[in-house]
């Protein structure tokens, strides 16, 4: 099967670390198609002085969760932008079985048709390691592992050439034992969702960056670049 240029509407799902962000951003630069981070959509929608992003700006401050109707108006405006009408990539969402329910709706109201959630799974072992051992430029935030993706020259980001880097606060053992705990309680009800409608593909993310992407076109019927 080729895709060829038919547009794509697609999810990438699994346990935070899993690298689906990684691969997401990989797949958006040949499809040329947007990739939605529902991490980045909240700082951006909140910067806005529109209702939503001052309503969600306030929560955020407060230190709060955006709720289920305040994600899915702000991923629906989105997907409204010129950039996604011939496909997008969402990455970080749906995160609960109302939310894809919801999603579902929105995209049927809409005339979209998913056509693809693709599951990148990772033993949880490798997972930590990942996450433990990332880090990003503080200037362009271009993400780095201090053992699976060094900059070229050490200390300086591929990127921009900033010097300066940071951690994630919450990237520690406890907190990632606790989002992993989190997501087999409340994302990991979506799998079997998707799967009943003949949407999943489920990817082995254990290898390298390159190899995981090579496995992700061949799911999609992409073959290689």
């Amino acid at each position: 099967m080729s895709l060829g240029n038919k547009r794509l509407h697609l999810v990438f799902t699994g346990a935070p670390g899993c690298g689906k962000g990684t691969q997401a951003r990989i797949l958006k630069e040949s499809l040329e198609i947007p990739h939605l981070s529902t991490g980045e959509m909240l700082r951006a929608e909140a910067a806005k002085a529109t209702p939503l992003g001052l309503e969600l700006k306030k929560m955020l401050d407060e230190g709060n969760f955006a709720t289920d109707e305040m994600i899915i108006e702000m991923v629906s405006n989105r997907i409204d932008e010129p950039d996604c009408k011939n496909g997008f990539i969402l990455d970080g969402f749906p995160r609960t079985l109302p939310q894809a329910e919801a999603m579902q709706a929105m995209f049927s109201g809409k005339g979209i048709k998913l056509d693809y959630v693709i599951e990148i799974q990772v033993p949880d072992e490798i997972i930590m390691e990942r996450i433990l051992g990332r880090y990003a430029c503080m200037k362009c935030g271009q993400g780095y592992h201090e053992k699976f993706q060094k900059p070229k020259i050490y200390g300086v980001c591929d990127n921009c050439g900033g010097t300066e880097f940071y951690r994630r606060i919450d990237d520690n053992r406890t907190t990632v034992q606790n989002r992993l705990i989190n997501y087999r309680a409340l994302t990991y009800p979506t799998i079997p969702f998707f799967e009943k409608q003949g949407l999943l593909r489920t990817v082995d993310g254990t290898g390298s960056i390159e190899a995981v992407a090579k496995k992700v076109r061949e799911v999609l019927g992409l073959g290689s670049e």
